[in-house]
């Protein structure tokens, strides 16, 4: 029996036409689409009207879903890996799979498309030429602190996700280690209602403060520019 293959599909982080017209076709052509959530994902399947078995692939299952899934590819089954939104992997499950599939020879085949780190930081206006991704900021504040401080003296553009409920306590532990630093907040990027501020940290918390949070953010700074953006 032949070996399967590993695609990797990029999807959409908001707008559901920001997908390529051959992650469409690979998504029509497999056997098996592993994803995160498979409600959240049926959304954009039933858009494009695909119809393929679902398998959910997610943090708390990705050890032993790795595990069967090498298993089924092995034995010929074609399989896509997507996320809820944007590049498997990137802050989000695939590493295990991905490692699992090369250790064993199998085809891997990446289709590049939608992710929020690229959009947010060429709205920016911050020095796009070196960058940094952290993906999600630490949750705990001691954490928080101690990764603050290891980027005191980083030159590069610094991009990292956060969740609305975490974002405030985030921004206080930026202005109390860096400063009160020029930032920039990128929201619900491609959606309807984007939006990007860019502002010291101390006004980004205020507006932030009399406002519900809500949707997908990447924060960003660069340390090395001292005046307005």
């Amino acid at each position: 029996m032949n070996t399967g293959t590993l695609y990797l599909v990029s999807t959409p982080i908001g707008n559901l036409g920001d997908i390529t017209f051959r992650a469409v076709e690979i998504l029509k052509s497999v056997d098996l689409i592993a994803c995160e959530d498979t409600r959240h994902s049926r959304i954009l399947l039933d858009h494009y009207d695909i119809r393929k078995p679902l398998v959910s692939y997610h943090n708390y299952s990705e050890k032993e879903r790795a595990v069967s899934m090498v298993e089924k590819i092995k034995n010929g089954t074609n399989v896509a890996l997507i996320s809820d939104a944007g590049t498997p992997g990137i802050a989000d499950p695939g590493y295990r799979l991905i490692a699992g599939a090369i250790r064993e020879g199998i085809r891997i085949e990446t289709l590049p498309g939608a992710s929020a780190i690229l959009p947010a930081l060429v709205l920016s206006g911050l020095p796009v030429d070196r960058f940094m991704f952290e993906g999600f900021f630490p949750v705990k504040s001691g954490q928080r602190k101690i990764k603050l401080l290891a980027l005191k003296d980083e030159t590069r553009t610094v991009i990292f996700y956060e969740s609305p409920h975490r974002l405030l306590k985030t921004l206080a532990a930026i202005q109390e280690t860096l400063g009160d630093i020029e930032i920039v907040v990128a929201r619900e990027l491609t959606k309807k209602f984007e939006e990007v501020l860019r502002k010291k940290v101390s006004e980004t918390i205020t507006y932030f403060s009399n406002k519900k949070i809500l949707g997908e953010l990447v924060v960003l700074f660069n340390l090395s520019v001292r005046k307005g953006l």
